[in-house]
């Protein structure tokens, strides 16, 4: 079962150590004593804790209903347009999302730098890496 240093925990919730020893000396995140001596978190616990953080880290504002799942709602950072298609650049956090979409679509919604916007995605092929692995 892997394990976890500070560090590593902090750069995987896109925090700081110190935010990563403030939750678990809060109780709201286990750590153990690694046989070094050193705090390590385990990796399963670190999981749910991630999973139970990101719910609502990037609430979609209004109800709407839809069969997508992952919604990142965000602030739009830029928009390139021609006479056909437009570029758009949403920020949701730590997460840059970059879609093309037609010209027009970007008028209907009025879509412009400093908006808030929601970007849904759904795809049916999803790449995973992992440092280090081999297949």
């Amino acid at each position: 079962m892997p394990s976890y240093s500070i560090g590593q925990a902090a750069e995987l919730l896109a925090v700081s150590p110190e935010t990563v020893r403030r939750w678990a000396d809060g109780g709201h995140l286990a750590m153990d004593r690694g046989g070094s001596g050193n705090r390590v978190i385990d990796g399963v616990g670190l999981a749910a804790f991630a999973t139970e953080r990101a719910a609502g880290l990037h609430p979609v504002p209004g109800e709407v209903l839809t069969s997508v799942r992952n919604s990142f709602a965000g602030i739009i950072t830029a928009v390139k347009a021609d006479d056909v298609v437009a570029q758009v650049e949403i920020q949701s956090g730590p997460h840059r999302l970059v879609s093309l979409i037609s010209r027009e679509s970007v008028d209907e919604l009025g879509l412009e730098v400093g908006v808030m916007a929601t970007a849904r995605v759904k795809s049916t092929h999803v790449h995973i890496d992992r440092p280090g692995s081999r297949g």
